[in-house]
C-alpha cells in the first residue's frame, strides 16, 4: 500500500515529513520535527532552493575549475541535495555520505532515489566517529551540515573534530560548514578560531543581515591550506537571488577577535534557534 501524501515516519531523532511542491513536479521538501532539513528537485538536481545550499553550491563551483570530478565528504545527509548537485555539476565525482540517521537515510533513499552511476555512497553511521575512522588525505572536498534537530551536536563543535577535518582532506583540499548562530556570534567565532588554529585560508558567507546582528541565521564557512578563491565567490553570492557577502582576510580576523579554539571538554552545541527561525509551522 502506498504511503499518503505528505509522507511522514517516525525516524530515529524525530519524525520527517516529505512534502511535495506544487510548483515543480518532483520537488520535495523535508522537514524533522517541523524544522526544514533539505530542499530537492529530482527533475533538476542541480536547482538550489534554500540559501545556505545556494551558498555552498557557489562554493562547491569555485573550490575546482568547472566540471573537475572531485572526492567529496558529506557529514550529514539530509534528502542528499548537495550530493545530488556535486553529481550533476561534476560527473564522476565520488561520493560518501555519512548520515547517523539510519531511518531518515532509508526514507530519503526509498522515497528520494539516487539516480544509477551517481557515485554517491551512503553510510549510516556517527559523523565524528566515521571521520576518525577516514584515511589521510582521501578528500578533495569535506561538507558538514550536521544538525540534531536544530543545533550542530557538540562533538562536532570542537578544536579536536576539526583537527580530524583536517587530516582527511588532501593538501589542496577545502572544508565546507553550515552554521547557524545571531549576535554576539560567541559559537559562530569558537568554530572560525578553531579552524584559524589549522588551516591558511578562512572565508565566511552570509547574508548582511545576519552579519549585521539584525536576526539569527546561516553562516557557510570555507577553509583551506591554500588561497581561496574569493573573488568568484563573492560576485556569484553578491548576485544570487539571496544576496550574502563574503568576509575574508583582515575584516574576518577582526570578526574572530578573541575568540579562542574550543577542546573537546568545553565543546557545546550550536545554540538553538530562536521560535520561528526556522520553522514552517
Amino acid at each position: 500500500m502506498s504511503e499518503p501524501i505528505p509522507v511522514s515516519r517516525t525516524v530515529d531523532h524525530g519524525t520527517a515529513k516529505l512534502m511535495p511542491d506544487v510548483d515543480r513536479d518532483r520537488a520535495w521538501l523535508l522537514t524533522v520535527d517541523g524544522a526544514p532539513q533539505s530542499y530537492v528537485d529530482l527533475d533538476e538536481p542541480e536547482h538550489l532552493e534554500f540559501e545556505y545550499a545556494r551558498r555552498l553550491g557557489h562554493a562547491l563551483d569555485t573550490v575546482a575549475e568547472p566540471g573537475r570530478a572531485l572526492d567529496v565528504l558529506h557529514l550529514g545527509g539530509g534528502a542528499l541535495t548537495l550530493p545530488r548537485y556535486v553529481a550533476v555539476t561534476r560527473p564522476g565525482s565520488r561520493q560518501d555520505v555519512v548520515e547517523a540517521d539510519k531511518g531518515l537515510l532509508d526514507l530519503v533513499t526509498e522515497r528520494l532515489p539516487l539516480p544509477p552511476g551517481s557515485g554517491i555512497t551512503t553510510h549510516a553511521a556517527d559523523a565524528r566517529a566515521w571521520l576518525e575512522a577516514a584515511p589521510d588525505d582521501s578528500a578533495d572536498v569535506l561538507i558538514a551540515d550536521v544538525f540534531g534537530g536544530s543545533r550542530v551536536p557538540a562533538h562536532l563543535t570542537s578544536l579536536d573534530y576539526a583537527r580530524e577535518a583536517a587530516r582527511v582532506l588532501r593538501p589542496d583540499g577545502v572544508y565546507l560548514a553550515n552554521l547557524a548562530d545571531g549576535a554576539p556570534f560567541t559559537f559562530l567565532r569558537s568554530q572560525l578560531a578553531n579552524l584559524a588554529a589549522l588551516f591558511g585560508e578562512l572565508a565566511l558567507i552570509a547574508e548582511p543581515g545576519v552579519l549585521r546582528g539584525r536576526r539569527f541565521g546561516n553562516a557557510v564557512l570555507l577553509a583551506s591550506q591554500h588561497p581561496l578563491n574569493a573573488a568568484p565567490l563573492s560576485r556569484r553570492t553578491a548576485a544570487d537571488a539571496f544576496p550574502a557577502r563574503v568576509e575574508h582576510g583582515p575584516p574576518l580576523s577582526e570578526f574572530i577577535g578573541t575568540a579562542h579554539p574550543v577542546p573537546d571538554s568545553d565543546a557545546v552545541p550550536s545554540p538553538a534557534p530562536p521560535d520561528g527561525a526556522f520553522g514552517i509551522g
